[in-house]
C-alpha cells in the first residue's frame, strides 16, 4: 500500500484537517457546538480515568476572551482575535489541596488526548481549531487565578475558515501539507530499526 493509498484510507476528519490562521470574524459559536466540542473532549481517555485537564473558554465579545488576548505573541495577537473562542488547556501536576496523591506523569499526554478529541468533533462540525503556544502562560495563570497543582498547556482558536482576502494575515497555511515518513518513526526490535510494517 503506497502513502497515497493510506492517505485516502483515513477518515476525511483526520486527512482534511489542518489549522487555518484566517478565520471568520463574523461567525458566531453557538451554545450547543461548544459543549459538543467539550463533551468531546471530556470523553477522551486518560489514565486510570483521572481526566487530569481543564479548559479556560472565551468567546469572542465576552470577558475571558478580552482578558486572554492581551497575552498573545506579537504574532498571534493578529489573528486569533478573529477565532469565535479561544479555549487554554491546562493540566494537572499535583494534588489538590487536601486531595490523595494521583498519578501525573502522563498528563500531558491525557491533555493532548482531550485535544485531539475536540479538535475532530470541530471537523464534524464543519468548524477549524489552530492550536497555538505563542502566548504568555505565567500571565493567563496569573489573570485567571490557576492554582499551584496546574500548568497552562495551549491555547486553541475555534472558529470558522474566513476568506484570506478580508485579512491582512499572511495565508501561507494552503502550502502542500507533510508529515515525517513513518519510517522515521516506526520501530521493531530496537530503536531505530525500522518496522517491518512501514518498510
Amino acid at each position: 500500500m503506497t502513502i497515497t493509498d493510506l492517505r485516502t484510507g483515513l477518515t476525511p476528519l483526520l486527512r482534511d484537517r489542518w489549522s487555518p490562521r484566517v478565520l471568520d470574524d463574523t461567525h458566531v459559536l453557538s451554545d450547543e457546538d461548544l459543549l459538543l466540542l467539550l463533551e468531546a473532549a471530556r470523553w477522551a481517555p486518560s489514565t486510570g480515568n483521572s481526566q487530569p485537564w481543564s479548559y479556560l473558554v472565551g468567546r469572542r465579545g465576552d470577558d475571558t476572551f478580552a482578558r486572554l488576548v492581551p497575552t498573545l505573541s506579537r504574532g498571534n495577537a493578529r489573528w486569533v482575535p478573529r477565532a469565535s473562542a479561544v479555549l487554554v488547556s491546562l493540566r494537572q501536576v499535583a494534588p489538590a489541596p487536601g486531595e490523595e496523591p494521583g498519578t501525573y506523569a502522563y498528563a500531558a499526554h491525557d491533555t493532548g488526548q482531550a485535544a485531539a478529541h475536540l479538535t475532530v468533533q470541530a471537523a464534524a462540525l464543519g468548524l477549524v481549531v489552530h492550536q497555538f503556544a505563542g502566548f504568555d502562560h505565567d500571565a493567563v495563570a496569573a489573570e485567571f487565578g490557576v492554582p499551584d497543582h496546574v500548568r497552562v498547556t495551549a491555547g486553541l482558536a475555534v472558529g470558522r475558515e474566513g476568506d484570506p482576502a478580508t485579512t491582512d494575515v499572511p495565508e501561507k497555511d494552503r502550502a502542500t501539507r507533510s508529515r515525517r515518513p513513518l519510517a522515521d518513526f516506526v520501530y521493531a526490535g530496537a530503536w531505530g530499526e525500522i518496522a517491518p510494517v512501514v518498510r
